[in-house]
């Protein structure tokens, strides 16, 4: 039984902490990427891709954590539509890097991905 009520602990923080992420997420969201990206992450038809369902943000994590650092000049497609408006970088630490691509994640049925602060730090180098 103490197994139990141990391992109930553990998920529930972990739960809690995922759950911090998102709400952190949010509020970056708010204020960074929701003139482009909408707040339901649909995106401007023919300037601004979406962030829902989106193929490109959940074929390669690595690859979205880099367009958020580094922004980006080359056209993309995203759900079998191409976009050639430049994203610039964000002026973002690490953590609310990997928060808000984890509210981005957990959203508009995208893959559930935790961004954790070790993968932005990662795709900084």
């Amino acid at each position: 039984m103490k197994k139990f009520i141990t391992t109930i602990a553990i998920f529930g923080f972990a739960i809690h902490g995922f759950s911090q992420n998102v709400d952190k997420g949010k509020a970056v969201y708010a204020k960074t990427c929701i003139a482009c990206h909408q707040a339901t992450g649909s995106g401007i038809p023919g300037a601004f891709p979406p962030l829902a369902k989106s193929d490109y943000l959940n074929a390669d994590v690595n690859r979205a954590i880099k367009q958020v650092i580094k922004g980006s000049n080359a056209p993309i497609t995203v759900n079998g539509k191409k976009y050639t408006t430049p994203m610039p970088p964000q002026v973002l630490n690490d953590q609310e890097i990997a928060d808000v691509l984890t509210y981005v994640y957990a959203n508009w049925g995208n893959k559930k991905t935790t961004i954790t602060l070790a993968m932005v730090k990662a795709q900084r180098k």
